[in-house]
């Protein structure tokens, strides 16, 4: 089959490599039909080398149907439609019945202490390989697997791998009361979503910053209060201000992670992992790994006392100082973590209807084959012609 491997930073490459096969009693083996490209395949192309291996199948948000199952597979047939969720979680474990996917103890690498496994996602969280292939091997089939009507395309539910429950569970994560008020930085995928679902869910304000024009323009075609940092700088927090009574908002959403434009000393030491063996660097990374944090801390300062930070960008670092001075007077409510996609799939899917009221139909900007998916991740990280969301048909 042809699949997307990874072979060294900002290279990236469809390879023939073998098909996967059923290896457990319970696996699904799914023909991929759409496959996303995430913002955190970027920190893959970027930043998490130490943690790859060339060869390396990347990709975390497929769906496709059902090619062959195991024996013990009894929940779906071949033929049948599904979405596969990111984490790797068994459904079974004490954390998945808490709801807690994304740390399911049957799937958590205790090698290197993270939670669940997740496809195409680093030897930090399992090295399986991932869905920007043709074919995907799918572990516990009865439990895993999010299965979907058959009819509208694919773009309807693809989201369900991940866009829309991390931007779910930001917002949950956020409790905007109701009639409340919100602030997203990032307006990337799990931003722009965001602020669609907060919208949806009963928030009367939410505010929109980046610094993309383009993705400006998309969040504020569906009545977001948009806020551009680049001509604001030092004035974000008063413009904040002037659109929440003065205080700042109920809830931020962080959902920029470690790409965050800002800190030159992270970034350089982001780099400089780049020059050492990558067993070196993994040690580095893990123990004195520093982010950066401009997104976070805004989080933090906009935010209005006894409000929510929510965080859904994904943060690398070990050793991130945070203002915890400023946390406490504030008295402020912190809450992060992989989305537990599994937890939130079935809240999502009644709404995935011809009425599209999270606009999930045309959320993509791009759909293209696979073979194009280098100059795609090239094109994403640049952040050239206005790439919001990529769809890779295989």
């Amino acid at each position: 089959m042809r699949a997307l491997a990874w072979h060294g930073k900002r290279d990236v490459r469809v390879d023939t490599v073998p098909d996967p096969t059923i290896q457990a009693a319970d696996d699904i083996v799914v023909k991929v039909t759409t496959t996303g490209l995430c913002g955190s395949d970027l920190h893959l192309y970027e930043v998490l080398g130490a943690f790859l291996d060339p060869g390396d199948i990347l990709g975390h948000e497929p769906m496709g149907v059902v090619e062959e199952i195991g024996p013990e597979v009894t929940s779906s047939r071949v033929g049948d439609r599904v979405v596969v969720p990111f984490n790797i979680s068994c459904g079974t474990c004490f954390m998945c019945v808490r709801g807690l996917y994304s740390q399911c103890e049957t799937t958590q690498v205790h090698a290197h202490g993270t939670g669940a496994s997740l496809f195409g996602y680093t030897k930090l969280y399992g090295q399986v390989p991932g869905g920007q292939a043709q074919y995907l091997r799918v572990p516990f089939g009865n439990t895993l697997p999010v299965l979907v009507p058959q009819g509208p395309p694919d773009d309807r539910f693809v989201y369900l791998s991940d866009v829309l429950p991390t931007a779910w569970q930001g917002v949950e994560y956020a409790d905007v009361p109701p009639g409340g008020s919100i602030a997203v930085l990032g307006l990337g995928p799990i931003g722009d979503m965001s602020c669609r679902i907060a919208a949806y869910r009963g928030a009367e304000t939410v505010i929109g910053i980046d610094l993309v024009p383009e993705r400006l323009d998309r969040a504020r075609r569906r009545g977001v209060h948009t806020l551009d940092l680049g001509e604001l700088g030092d004035g974000l927090t008063a413009a904040v201000r002037d659109l929440t009574d003065g205080r700042g908002p109920d809830a931020v959403i962080d959902a920029v992670g470690m790409e965050a434009h800002g800190s030159r000393v992270a970034a350089a030491a982001q780099g400089i992992t780049d020059l050492l063996p990558d067993a070196l660097a993994a040690v580095l990374m893990k123990r004195v790994g520093v982010d950066r944090l401009s997104a976070l801390h805004a989080a933090i300062d906009l935010v209005r006392r006894g409000g929510t930070v929510s965080v859904s960008g994904v943060y690398g670092g070990a050793v991130d100082p945070l203002p915890l001075l400023t946390m406490f007077d504030k008295q402020l409510t912190l809450r992060m973590g992989q989305a537990n996609v599994r937890r939130w799939t079935d809240d999502i899917l009644p709404l995935l209807t011809d009425e599209d009221p999270l606009g999930v139909d045309d959320f993509a900007t791009h759909r293209l084959p696979l073979e194009e998916a280098p100059s795609a991740y090239e094109m994403f990280q640049k952040k050239r012609d206005c790439t919001v969301k990529v769809l890779f048909t295989p």
